[in-house]
């Protein structure tokens, strides 16, 4: 009994540390820091304070900040930054009340 105990606490803890994952459709390319996300779809992989964005011929890493607002977002909205190469800024995600606001310098690694 205390084995089953202990497996199911040990798979909950991995469950837990591994994140939760998205998916997310751009229309248009945006970047994220010096990577460029053409349009298509995607699966973001928040874990803590990093996402990992994951497309078809790219893997992108990123710092994120998650924050929870007071309702839940009825669609998935990406929010751009002005320019000739919009950065992504903030993705809010469709019936949730979690908003992804990425940093400046949204990481450093990519494929």
């Amino acid at each position: 009994m205390k084995k089953v105990v202990l497996s199911v606490v040990a798979f909950a803890g991995m469950a837990l540390a591994a994140g939760k994952t998205y998916d997310l459709k751009l229309y248009g390319p945006a970047m994220v820091g010096n990577t460029e996300l053409k349009a298509g779809e995607y699966r973001v992989e928040v874990t803590d304070d990093k996402a990992v964005i994951k497309g078809a011929k790219v893997q992108k890493e990123a710092a994120v900040k998650v924050e929870t607002g007071d309702d839940k977002y009825s669609t998935t909205t990406v929010r751009l930054s002005a320019g000739e190469k919009p950065q992504i800024k903030e993705i809010r995600l469709g019936g949730t009340k979690t908003k992804l606001v990425f940093s400046e310098s949204a990481g450093t690694a990519g494929i």
